[in-house]
């Protein structure tokens, strides 16, 4: 089974918390598919990465960029894994039917959108009951993370 997390967003965006989640994600070695709800958003986040910190580099990558697997981090608005990645990242109400693929599974969401909250309780309930291991993290009062759950 997997382990699923929870990321509860309440004052940041994703463009503002996902880049240091995946920089995380390099550190430990680990690969990383971002699905994400459309090809637009897809687009839009994978220039954001480009240009969100002048002084990193974040290696990624798109369909439009081909070569999936050479990439250690793939953008995607389809439920794919084409570079052989142990972790999953899901925003913008996306959805995966490969969850226990995963090694870990991050579901980001928007705590200022009740629809979002809504569905992230819906996934709560199907993961749980699929076994797989859940933590909530709720965004701070700084940004930071703090473990509700």
């Amino acid at each position: 089974m997997s382990e699923v997390r929870f990321y509860h967003l309440m004052r940041g965006s994703l463009e503002d918390v996902l880049p240091r989640m995946l920089d995380l994600t390099l550190e430990r070695g680990k690969r990383a598919v971002v699905l994400l709800g459309s090809a637009e958003r897809v687009e839009a986040l994978n220039a954001h990465l480009w240009t969100y910190d002048p002084g990193s580099f974040l290696p990624h990558g798109s369909a439009r960029d081909g070569h999936a697997a050479r990439h250690p981090i793939w953008l995607t608005h389809v439920d794919e894994n084409p570079n052989a990645s142990s972790y999953l990242f899901v925003a913008d109400g996306a959805r995966s039917e490969r969850v226990a693929d995963y090694e870990r599974v991050s579901e980001i969401f928007d705590g200022r959108d009740e629809a979002a909250v809504a569905d992230a309780r819906a996934r709560w309930t199907a993961y749980k009951a699929a076994g797989h291991a859940i933590e909530y993290w709720q965004q701070g009062e700084r940004g930071g993370w703090e473990k509700k759950a």
